[in-house]
């Protein structure tokens, strides 16, 4: 790499820190989501569309936060088929690249309709923080050859800090959820202590009771005593 190389990196990894700093600010999963999107699709050159396939806990990929339909309709195919690089990118544990589809053939069964949508270009990113991979950041463009070396090292950057932006914002999201959790069964337990004049571990006996009995979560069951509790 030259050294005019080099400050051009510096310069555009400087730029795509800052702007993922910012999605750190975002105050949910799904806005955080399409903020890491949008972002991708203005800052990494080349990019026309962009989405994010997110593995949930049970291994299954969906699309998230997607620009436009088509990009669905790639992630579709490569969900169905078993094949292609966001796939891959998932799996591997690598970025993989590819400037036209329509001579592509490392993913024969993927590639063929693919190149029906007009995409030309890809480019995906495992998203992981750690050895925990959370999912993909999938690039796309109808140009030939759209991603350069330096585009994919540009994108890198980005797609590092968009992981962290990411994770960030589920634990926060699920800490959220479990002090909701949390409420709601120390509220439904106030109930019972206070309907029935027993302590505090009977009333939690009794919701565990009754989720067992009908078969739902301990908050579910909570909840739904906070409220309808005067109904009953």
């Amino acid at each position: 790499m030259t050294s005019s190389e080099s400050l051009v990196d510096n310069s555009v990894s400087g730029a795509l820190a800052a702007i993922a700093r910012t999605l750190q600010a975002e105050p949910d999963v799904e806005t955080t989501l399409a903020a890491i999107v949008k972002a991708a699709v203005d800052q990494v050159t080349g990019a026309e569309y962009a989405g994010i396939s997110l593995v949930d806990r049970r291994q299954r990929i969906r699309t998230v936060a997607p620009t436009d339909q088509l990009v669905v309709t790639l992630d579709e195919v490569q969900y169905r088929t078993g094949q292609g690089p966001c796939i891959d990118a998932i799996t591997e544990h690598e970025v993989y690249r590819t400037g036209d589809l329509t001579t592509e053939a490392r993913w024969p069964a993927f590639t063929p309709a693919a190149a029906e949508t007009g995409v030309r270009s890809m480019l995906c990113y495992r998203l992981f923080v750690s050895e925990t991979t959370l999912g993909a950041l999938n690039l796309s463009s109808r140009g030939l050859d759209a991603f350069s070396d330096q585009t994919q090292r540009e994108g890198g950057v980005f797609a590092s800090h968009a992981a962290i932006a990411l994770v960030g914002a589920q634990t926060e999201a699920n800490l959220h959820t479990a002090l909701e959790h949390r409420d709601a069964i120390g509220t439904a337990k106030g109930i019972l202590m206070h309907r029935h004049g027993i302590g505090p571990a009977e009333a939690f006996r009794l919701l565990v009771e009754a989720s067992q009995a009908a078969n739902l979560k301990l908050h579910v069951v909570a909840a739904w005593l906070v409220d309808h509790h005067r109904e009953v």
